[in-house]
């Protein structure tokens, strides 16, 4: 049975520029710390694709330092101890969207007491009211914001650079999530207004285990790192960097945004086709995040009357491969932060997420197989007891 796959903002699969560098790597070995003619190739490498991810984003080779992805990213950076050169202590207060994923919720390093939530508005973007609410509440204090390009689960775009404005008038910096927008829209320093932003490989067709914090200038650092040991990445992050998936990972990078508002724009049509044609057998849909600015490849809709969880397991059983928000959650379909942060009614969405790989025959025949799942469900919970 042919596969549907529509679930990229999970991991988007392996690309052949990203497959080609990943092998080629792989074949020599690869500690850049070592001094001999191996090590220094290796050491090439590593510095070949930091050297492409600052491009991409504007700033200094020195400015990226690579992890093992996103959430290990989001643990780094999100402490009291960033520090500017020339400040005079740690952070005070972080500020974080409500719609934030898991990584920044439950990964940053400070304590409960110096964390406030900031509400989302019911179009899934964040509220800059409320922002200014809380910063006229910590007014004095040293303020660190931390803030999704595009949230995972909706999909709707953060008013990141608005809410940056906001921050550094009162004196404090923006750590920016920008694990699901890089590749899809554009989400460089320029764009985003941010001081620092991390991302992940696989959510761009690279390969799993590697990742990227990028700095806009070299005025920031750990005074305490999250992995300590070796002065790998420059002594902000200890441990052999992982030169095989680097490799790959700035190979798909380039690949990403080398057509980047020609997939969008491709993608965007298939999105907005698949839900035109989703409301035509179900007119009753509720599509989330469709009164902001969206992801390209992001829908996020739940059925009244049909369990997200039903659905998505009917669907997989039928060769649909999709998810219900955030891919982290062990296996489960758990009731949505986001939705609930919007003021949603429904607990749970199903969340359809385009890529690379997908093409128009995948969207026909996707909705065709959704509308079967849907009329099914619907069949047997109208069907009498016997």
């Amino acid at each position: 049975m042919r596969r549907i796959y529509l679930d990229h903002n999970a991991t988007s699969p392996l690309r052949p520029r990203a497959r080609a560098a990943l092998a080629q790597a792989m074949e020599a070995p690869s500690n850049a710390s070592s001094v001999h003619a191996e090590g220094r190739a290796a050491k090439a490498r590593l510095e070949e694709a930091r050297t492409i991810i600052a491009r991409g984003f504007g700033t200094q080779a020195r400015n990226v330092i690579f992890t093992s992805g996103a959430t290990e990213a989001a643990n780094l950076a999100l402490t009291p101890s960033l520090r500017t050169a020339g400040d005079a202590g740690p952070f005070d207060v972080l500020l974080v969207g409500a719609g934030e994923h898991p990584a920044v919720l439950s990964g940053h390093r400070f304590p409960p007491e110096r964390v406030e939530t900031v509400a989302l508005k019911a179009s899934g973007d964040l509220s800059l009211p409320a922002l200014e609410a809380a910063l006229a509440h910590h007014a004095g204090r040293r303020v660190l914001l931390a803030i999704q390009a595009a949230n995972n689960e909706t999909g709707v775009l953060q008013p990141v650079r608005a809410a940056a404005a906001l921050i550094h008038a009162a004196g404090g910096r923006v750590v920016c999530d920008a694990t699901q927008a890089v590749g899809r829209v554009e989400a460089d320093f320029g764009a985003t207004g941010a001081d620092i932003l991390f991302f992940s490989s696989h959510k761009m067709g690279g390969p799993a285990g590697a990742g990227a914090i990028v700095f806009a200038n070299d005025d920031l650092l750990f005074e305490t790192p999250l992995l300590r040991g070796g002065g790998q990445e420059f002594g902000r992050r200890a441990g052999t960097e992982n030169i095989a998936a680097i490799s790959g990972f700035a190979a798909a990078f380039q690949e990403t945004l080398a057509d980047l508002a020609q997939e969008a724009m491709r993608i965007s049509a298939l999105r907005d086709r698949m839900e035109a044609s989703i409301v035509h057998f179900a007119p009753q849909t509720v599509f989330f995040g469709r009164e902001a600015t969206r992801l390209p490849n992001t829908s996020a809709f739940a059925f009244p009357d049909i369990n997200a969880q039903t659905a998505l397991m009917a669907l997989d059983i039928a060769g649909v491969a999709l998810s219900s928000g955030s891919a982290c959650s062990s296996g489960k379909v758990r009731e949505s932060h986001v939705l609930a942060a919007m003021g949603a009614t429904e607990k749970t969405a199903l969340r359809v997420s385009l890529g690379w790989t997908t093409s128009p025959k995948d969207i026909d025949e996707f909705v065709m197989v959704l509308e079967s799942v849907v009329s099914q469900i619907r069949s047997r919970r109208s069907a009498p007891d016997r």
